[in-house]
């Protein structure tokens, strides 16, 4: 008797299961999921290449480390106003959310500004993508990443323009939760990037 009360409760309140699933975080994260695989993949041909190769000698000790750890800080800081914009936006305060996304998307913008005058530095010096097998896993995981914060940029932008005075409180928090997920990854994948490509091979 009591199974079947539970029955008839659940089956006349629906609407208690979709709400406890997310259709839009599973897709996120699967597609996180695939994008880690991409990146996963490279970075371990990049390490059995490395290592048969007996390390990245003289090419690995190019790499311009410095420029690499100011684009780390400065995503690290990107992520930190972007966790500022979600707590902004938890509290309805979407006017703060909004400034604070805009400064998550110029700080990006500052990751790919240092970016570009790093490759044109290599580019100069004559490390391009066919000068060596280091410098063409260099550009590959590197400029996958770069297009991936780009992306990441794009959408911020995108998102703020969205923002109205009347936009629903609860709405902007919702979207800011699979924006900024994509956005630590990309920072994830860059501490992973800047360990294996710029510290590795120099310290080697």
């Amino acid at each position: 008797m009591a199974d079947s009360a539970v029955g008839i409760e659940i089956a006349h309140a629906p609407h208690e299961v979709p709400a406890s699933f997310e259709l839009g975080k599973l897709g996120m994260w699967v597609f996180l999921a695939g994008e880690t695989m991409v990146f996963g993949g490279l970075m371990g041909i990049f390490i059995l290449v490395g290592i048969s190769h007996g390390g990245w000698g003289a090419d690995g000790a190019h790499v311009n480390w410095r420029l690499g750890a100011i684009n780390t800080f400065v995503l690290f800081t990107s992520s930190m106003t972007a966790a500022l914009a979600q707590g902004a936006a938890r509290v309805h305060d979407s006017a703060r959310a909004k400034r604070y996304l805009g400064v998550t998307a110029l700080i990006g913008v500052l990751f790919l500004v240092i970016k570009a005058f790093e490759y044109a530095g290599d580019f100069r010096e004559g490390f391009t993508p066919g000068a060596a097998l280091f410098w063409s896993f260099y550009y590959l995981m590197t400029g996958l990443h770069v297009l991936h914060l780009l992306a990441g940029v794009v959408v911020i932008f995108g998102l703020m323009l969205m923002v109205k005075p009347r936009t629903p409180p609860g709405w902007l928090e919702s979207k800011l939760k699979y924006v900024c997920l994509y956005w630590y990854f990309v920072e994830t994948v860059w501490v992973f990037l800047f360990a294996l490509v710029y510290l590795a091979p120099t310290a080697g």
